[in-house]
């Protein structure tokens, strides 16, 4: 792509709403419509009908769809892939359970552990056997590979995941093993761990190669028939997809390899607060995005989400490392919890209120949709405590029955706890914020960084309803919430680079740094990277970044340290090593002298510069707006229903400053003004929270 298209379409479906955004030059069109989980194409092509039409274009005029779907994460956690099996070497079938034999909850004596996505009599092992270097120690025994093969094709399996030992140092033994399961079972889908995940820790890379093959059906079959259904409507551009590492790929790529989309959406959701934080100047931030089914968090330092290169899905414990599948990818580091505006509130065992991590989606929904939910929810909660305009929800194209709500929330929460409607909706809202305060606090702690100095950029259907109670939790001070903060992961796709990250395992001590063997993989893996970023950026200009994982021989983790981005020479062991000392003081403040170093495994990632741009400063005139109504919304802190004023966003312009308490509404959220923060719209349009500072005071006099 040598220029932008002059219009563009970011699409992320979630698991309660599928929002839209399309850019027409500087102008934005936004849409949000429910999900519709069986059919994912029908709520898609209902929400494009509505933008296309509110902006005026025919399909056949979008220049370019880039799509985010949380698809692939329900389908690991709701275990609705496809009948998979494994192919492993002899005597490690057992490996995926075997786990690491670590508890992640040390005293309890009940633990439940993630169970496999294939189950044991789906995983067969096949006579072969290569060393860690690469050598061949037993050729593959072709008799034994046809008996497996027989064996899956009696067991009527869709996917067949390959898994051998070492296969990341030679890929011959995997290679002809899905050679020869491709020629025999033509329509099952193959997926090779030399190929998605070459690395050594044989436990995490068998893992992804089996959610890879497991979603691999699932996933090829709707983006097919999304490509079908689509060009049926009229829309004959290009469709990208967004990677769980923050950049966009092809519909080829995203078949091949899906399990690179299992953090799609919340990806794009981190990529527009990161834009932000970049164009405000902001350093260090915090996003946090709430929709109907989920919220997710994310540390952002210079304008750069924070990364990892494993990801766990499906936890058992919501918080706990450990109690999920592990997926060695490249990821947006976040973390997420069933806490959305469908999260399902119930009274537990204890005479407590506990909220999520189940939802009510989009079908049936909460209870004040109308559409058969009989189960109170965050959104319920919400409406009962007046923060929702019953009458211009979702832009007033879902009415929302108030009384429904209430009744609910009394029931099955008042009755319980003898609670009035109001309080016992306050008891919902409340911990639900706690939920999500709590996650923050425990990601923040991990990766050894302080909230309090941080902004919260709050976006999604739900987060601006609670972004200032969560902030008051988190001691945060000041607040943001962008433009079109309703569909911020779909104006997010918005903004991604088409790009693409290698990691490739080679052990290599630095005592035995051999340059020409390091630039000749550096060069195949560049290749590979390049021929997947070509296909959606055929002519740009590509960034490139290279890194590896090393450690000091011994140790059983390795840290990430930047490599130069030149051809490596013999003097560079002096280089390596200087740089990774560098970076290994910075995690713990010293080094080891006399040990030697080793690289794991390589890293190369290259990206097509980002298109598209967020809104363009705007003139500010400080002004007292009059709000255009009063409604009664309870107040925490005055323990009562007050009638409060109610803005219209759009009527707002920049320079308006509005004190609290406050609602500030628009078509896809609204905004609550906490008692104790001032609100103003800044130069961008965006609604800024800051805390006044006689509400500093008191908390921090309570805190030293």
């Amino acid at each position: 792509m040598t220029s932008a298209p002059s219009i563009r379409l970011g699409l992320d479906i979630g698991g309660t709403f599928t929002d839209v955004a399309l850019e027409v030059g500087d102008r934005r069109f936004t849409a949000k419509t429910l999900t519709t989980p069986g059919e994912p194409e029908r709520g898609v092509l209902a929400a494009l009908h509505l933008v296309t039409q509110a902006a005026g274009v025919a399909p056949r005029e979008i220049g370019l769809i880039i799509h985010g779907t949380t698809l692939a994460t329900n389908a690991v956690i709701e275990r609705k892939g496809a009948r998979t099996a494994l192919l492993t070497t002899e005597g490690f079938r057992d490996v995926i359970e075997i786990r690491h034999e670590h508890r992640f909850e040390q005293y309890d004596v009940n633990i439940d552990l993630p169970p496999p996505l294939v189950p044991r009599r789906l995983r067969l092992a096949v006579r072969e056997r290569i060393d860690a270097q690469g050598n061949v120690l037993l050729p593959l025994d072709e008799d034994s590979l046809e008996l497996a093969i027989d064996a899956l094709a009696a067991q009527g399996v869709e996917a067949v995941a390959v898994g051998y030992l070492h296969s990341f140092t030679n890929p011959q033994h995997e290679r002809r093993t899905g050679e020869a399961v491709a020629r025999r079972l033509p329509h099952v889908a193959v997926t090779l761990s030399c190929e998605v995940s070459p690395e050594m820790r044989e436990y995490e890379r068998f893992s992804t190669a089996c959610a890879n093959a497991y979603i691999q059906p699932l996933m090829g079959r709707y983006l097919a028939g999304l490509e079908r259904e689509l060009a049926r409507a009229g829309f004959v551009c290009p469709i990208l997809l967004m990677t769980s590492g923050g950049g966009i790929t092809t519909v080829q790529t995203a078949k091949a390899f899906p399990v690179r989309l299992i953090e799609s959406g919340p990806a794009a959701g981190a990529i527009f607060a990161a834009c932000i934080a970049a164009q405000h100047g902001l350093d260090q931030v915090v996003s946090f995005d709430m929709g109907g089914t989920t919220a997710k968090i994310c540390l952002i330092d210079n304008a750069k989400p924070q990364t990892a290169r494993v990801l766990e899905a499906a936890r058992v414990y919501r918080f706990l490392k450990g109690s999920g599948l592990p997926l060695r990818i490249p990821v947006i580091e976040m973390v997420e919890i069933g806490a959305g505006g469908g999260s399902i509130a119930r009274v537990d065992a204890l005479r407590r209120i506990a909220v999520g991590p189940d939802s009510a989606g989009s079908q049936p929904g909460p209870v004040c949709y109308g559409q058969g939910g009989s189960k109170p929810t965050v959104t319920d909660a919400d409406l009962v405590l007046g923060r929702i305009d019953p009458q211009r929800f979702s832009g007033g194209k879902i009415a929302l029955d108030s009384a429904a709500a209430a009744s609910a929330v009394a029931a099955q929460i008042g009755a319980a706890l003898e609670l009035a409607v109001d309080h016992a909706a306050l008891g919902i809202s409340e911990m639900v914020d706690e939920n999500m305060a709590n996650a923050a606090r425990v990601h923040a702690i991990e990766s050894g960084k302080d909230l309090r100095s941080r902004t919260l950029i709050a976006f999604g259907g739900a987060a601006p309803l609670h972004a200032a109670r969560v902030a008051d939790k988190l001691g945060i001070d000041r607040v943001l919430v962008p433009a079109n903060a309703g569909v911020g992961s779909a104006v997010g796709l918005l903004r991604a680079p088409v790009a693409y990250e290698i990691v490739r395992g080679r052990l290599m001590r630095l005592s035995e740094f051999d340059a020409a063997s390091a630039n000749r993989l550096v060069a195949e893996i560049r290749a590979e990277a390049e021929a997947v970023v070509r296909r959606g950026a055929p002519e740009a200009e590509l960034v490139e970044q290279r890194s590896a994982f090393m450690r000091y021989r011994g140790q059983g983790h390795e840290i990430a340290v930047a490599l130069p981005l030149r051809e490596f020479a013999a003097a560079d062991r002096a280089t390596f090593a200087e740089l990774f000392e560098r970076a290994y003081r910075r995690f713990y403040s010293r080094s080891i002298p006399g040990v030697d170093i080793e690289i794991l495994s390589w890293v190369l990632s290259l990206r097509a510069p980002a298109e598209g741009r967020l809104a363009a400063a705007l003139p500010e005139h400080p002004h007292e707006p009059k709000p255009f109504a009063r409604r009664p919304v309870f107040a925490a802190d005055a323990g009562a229903f007050i009638d409060m004023p109610t803005y219209w966003r759009a009527d707002l312009a920049g320079g308006a400053r509005i004190k609290g308490p406050a609602v500030i509404a628009e078509d896809e959220t609204s905004t609550v003004v906490g008692a104790d923060f001032d609100a103003r719209i800044d130069r961008f349009g965006y609604i800024e929270l800051l805390r006044r500072p006689s509400a500093v005071e008191p908390q921090q006099a309570a805190s030293s």
